[in-house]
């Protein structure tokens, strides 16, 4: 076992606390990763408050980019000094998802209790989402990581991890939006300016952003939008469906506010669908007219992690970035150190950040 330094959270809703923490080293299958840097998803910091349960003590993180510093045996395709992005989605590629070509649903159930961390004193230590990645170093599974290209900056390299394949998958595999047609996007954070970003690389004919404020809409068209709506609005969807001049064939909600999934079906065309990517806290409910739905063809899909395939779409995607029709630097709205992790978090909080990023000397 050796030491690292972590951000440890111990109580739901409470800040996290700088403290050395034991990793083991990887087992057959596993890759330790030293890490470069990791971004601040809203997800890492629902679980720190509570939203979803969970055991504690725990270290969250799951956005990050690296350098592989161990493998373990049985490993294949990946050796020290690889580069590489880290994520969540942890595959056994033998289940019917993963079989299926789905691996972000892989079946096989994780242990997380039980993962590589402990506390120093040999106490347990949750490994938040299979990666833990508020920390140092990371220990994951091989299917986790994913090679990139040494030069690619890391803080940029990190935002693959999930804010970017979730935006741009839920668009492209989720959605299946294809050249020509009408996109609405509710929510222009990270993930939405993400979902923006692959409507237009998908060839979207409008692609309209709804979001609170006008400074947010000004992020969206900079990404992509073709107009932008306010959802302060008492029916903001009927100005969106002026903007297009017809519903949409897709409507992308890409927060956990309610509103936005009542409202959602509201922007539709006939035989659009909505995609549900926001995550609202467990037991909250939204009311729909199953009715309508059924009148017109329409329907609802979840979609986790963009649907990817981390091997077939972060490599693509990499390549959009080298080829400047991906932004990924201009995401990165404030850069800080481990130690000011819940400054960080508080600067999510205020919804103006893009994307906060921890690097790590």
């Amino acid at each position: 076992m050796q030491t690292i330094r972590a951000a440890v959270c111990r109580e739901f809703g409470a800040p996290l606390s700088i403290e050395e923490v034991s990793l083991r080293a990887p087992e057959t299958g596993e890759v330790e990763v030293t890490l470069d840097a990791v971004a601040i998803c809203h997800s890492d910091i629902s679980y720190a408050e509570g939203a979803w349960g969970g055991t504690l003590p725990a270290v969250y993180g799951h956005e990050a980019a690296g350098r592989i510093s161990a493998v373990g045996d049985g490993v294949t395709g990946l050796a020290p000094g690889d580069t590489v992005v880290v994520t969540l989605i942890r595959a056994c590629g033998q289940c019917p998802s993963c079989a299926g070509g789905r691996p972000t649903g892989c079946e096989t159930p994780v242990d997380n209790d039980a993962g590589p961390l402990a506390a120093t004193d040999g106490g347990p230590m949750h490994h938040g989402m299979a990666c833990g990645a508020f920390a140092e170093k990371v220990v994951v599974d091989q299917s986790q990581v994913v090679p990139i290209p040494a030069e690619m900056p890391r803080d940029s390299a990190c935002l693959l991890a999930c804010g970017v394949i979730t935006g741009v998958g839920a668009v492209v595999n989720a959605a299946g939006l294809r050249a020509g047609q009408d996109v609405v996007v509710i929510g222009a954070g990270g993930v939405g300016l993400n979902a923006i970003q692959g409507a237009r690389i998908a060839g979207a004919r409008r692609i309209v952003a709804v979001d609170m404020t006008d400074d947010k809409l000004d992020d969206a068209r900079d990404f992509g939008a073709t107009d932008g709506v306010l959802a302060t609005q008492d029916k903001p969807w009927k100005d969106a469906k002026a903007a297009m001049g017809r519903g949409a064939d897709a409507v992308i909600v890409t927060v956990g506010a309610l509103p936005a999934y009542d409202q959602a079906p509201r922007y539709l065309a006939g035989g659009g669908r909505v995609v549900i990517v926001g995550m609202p806290h467990s037991g909250e409910r939204a009311d729909y007219e199953p009715v309508i739905l059924a009148a017109t063809g329409q329907g609802f899909v979840g979609s986790k992690m963009g649907d990817v395939v981390i091997r077939r779409d972060i490599p693509w995607m990499v390549d959009l970035y080298r080829q400047g029709r991906l932004e990924l630097d201009a995401l990165v709205s404030g850069r800080w150190r481990l130690d000011e992790i819940n400054a960080a978090i508080a600067d999510t909080n205020t919804g103006t950040a893009r994307r906060n990023v921890i690097v790590f000397d």
